[in-house]
């Protein structure tokens, strides 16, 4: 279901209306877990099985981490995990492990056949992460007396009993504003929050602004430069000039973040006017300095949880500078993957964990100098290009696709289409102008940003209103 569709306008009338009624302010987290449910049930409702599954061995598995002694809670930890993972690749990866190693046997054609008809639940990466952090988090709340203050409330909430437990566990993971592309949430940062609200604690200038942003980047800047930027896909840009193709992949790269960045900011806004706190996803990702700076920005919550639970375990930089590189290239890549079920999602991984570890070995993951405004613009420009580069492999699903696109980059040398690039350089330049936003500021009189700043939410809603492109799925929904 789409924020910008009339199903989900209907649907989150009906909720809002029935969250903030008096009589049933004590079932307000029942009316969300069964409006999630409803949510995720719209796109394919058997697959809402696999989310309850989901939701009940997490449940279940996080309960007797914190129940049971530590040397089977160890044990428990390690099968919840598993059971995570085997969903994970059962039904994201089945496809593409077949095509890899049986892909080319006869004999095995009707299995491959059968692995790629398996459907790909909606949001599965990000609910099944949200699902192994809940796990490790009671695991480590057991080893350590440091964490047991920030899981206080899985704690307390276990100790109400495996029904209440749950419930919590299963709006945690499904709640809605966040299921299907995150940002992804901790538990430890959830389950607090799960308590009345009253409708006069809204803060309702989060909301707007937030839902603002959100649904302008979405419809206007990623709607219509989805128009343009479906010329990048083999062989459509084959015939295309070298100067139109540029402008084609700069708008692709402006369209991934309106796109993504407006969910994120969606269901920010959304999740506050619940009374729910949920994680920035983005924070200005194309101003970065340096490849570290911009997975700081970039989808932090994937970022966070790809350190925090992948890197870190594989002892992150505490063995040394070999191993330092080869963690961040391993996590990078595996961090592509999560991503898709193509090996291009791989290489796209494997671009930044390789950019990363040259960093680190030659510069160090922090820029220097970088208050120097030549120096930090050339760092900003060298990053983006790069980042830009690599969106390329979101949009080739072959290597040889990736060539062919360099080929015609280097050899079609037929007038350009100003036409497109006119267009595509307007979309871009708004997502341009958040990003400078900040420095605008500083450079503007406090008054001056009072009155210009309802000016340009104001633009935005007429252009919501006005100037939307055609509907499309959220480019993260395939995850």
């Amino acid at each position: 279901m789409l924020f910008n569709s009339t199903e989900f306008a209907i649907l989150f009338a009906i909720v809002a209306i029935l969250y903030y009624l008096p009589f049933l302010r004590r079932w307000q987290a029942s009316i969300l877990l069964i409006s999630s449910f409803v949510f995720y049930a719209h796109h394919n409702p058997p697959l809402l099985a696999l989310l309850l599954f989901s939701v009940l061995c997490n449940a279940v598995g996080s309960y007797a981490v914190l129940r049971h002694p530590m040397k089977k809670a160890r044990w428990v930890a390690l099968v919840a995990v598993s059971v995570n993972i085997g969903i994970l690749a059962a039904f994201k990866y089945a496809g593409l492990l077949a095509l890899t190693f049986w892909g080319q046997s006869a004999e095995d054609y009707g299995l491959v056949q059968f692995l790629m008809t398996i459907p790909l639940p909606l949001g599965i990466s990000f609910f099944t992460f949200q699902g192994i952090s809940l796990v490790i988090d009671c695991f480590r709340a057991r080893q350590s007396e440091k964490l047991v203050s920030s899981m206080e409330s899985l704690v307390h909430i276990h100790s109400q009993g495996f029904w209440k437990f749950s419930f919590d566990t299963a709006l945690y993971i499904a709640f809605f504003p966040q299921l299907i592309a995150g940002p992804i949430v901790k538990a430890r940062d959830f389950y607090f929050q799960i308590q009345p609200k009253a409708f006069s604690d809204i803060r309702w200038d989060k909301v707007f602004r937030y839902v603002t942003l959100g649904y302008f980047l979405k419809m206007v800047i990623a709607d219509n430069l989805k128009d343009f930027t479906y010329y990048l896909y083999f062989p459509l840009f084959l015939a295309i000039d070298w100067m139109t193709l540029l402008a084609l992949l700069l708008g692709y790269s402006a369209q991934i973040f309106a796109d993504f960045a407006g969910y994120s900011a969606i269901a920010i806004g959304l999740s506050a006017f619940f009374g729910y706190e949920i994680p920035i996803n983005f924070r200005k990702p194309y101003g970065a300095q340096s490849f570290a700076d911009f997975w700081s920005r970039w989808h932090i919550s994937l970022s966070t949880w790809l350190k925090e639970y992948l890197y870190i375990g594989l002892g992150g930089n505490r063995n040394g500078a070999f191993r330092t590189y080869l963690n961040l290239f391993l996590v990078m890549f595996l961090g592509g993957l999560w991503h898709g079920a193509s090996w291009n999602y791989a290489l796209w991984g494997m671009c930044h964990g390789l950019a990363l570890a040259v960093e680190r070995a030659f510069q160090g993951s922090r820029p220097k100098d970088s208050n120097h405004f030549i120096t930090a613009t050339l760092r900003r420009v060298l990053v983006f290009t790069f980042v830009t580069h690599a969106w390329l492999f979101f949009i080739m699903r072959d290597l040889s696709h990736y060539m062919a696109f360099w080929k015609a980059l280097a050899t079609n040398s037929t007038p350009p289409n100003l036409v497109w690039i006119t267009f595509v350089a307007l979309y871009c330049a708004p997502v341009f102008l958040y990003h400078t936003k900040d420095w605008l500021w500083k450079k503007m009189a406090t008054e001056h940003v009072r009155i210009i700043e309802p000016a340009i939410y104001g633009a935005m809603i007429w252009l919501i209103i006005f100037n939307s492109g055609s509907a499309g799925e959220f480019i993260y929904f395939q995850f």
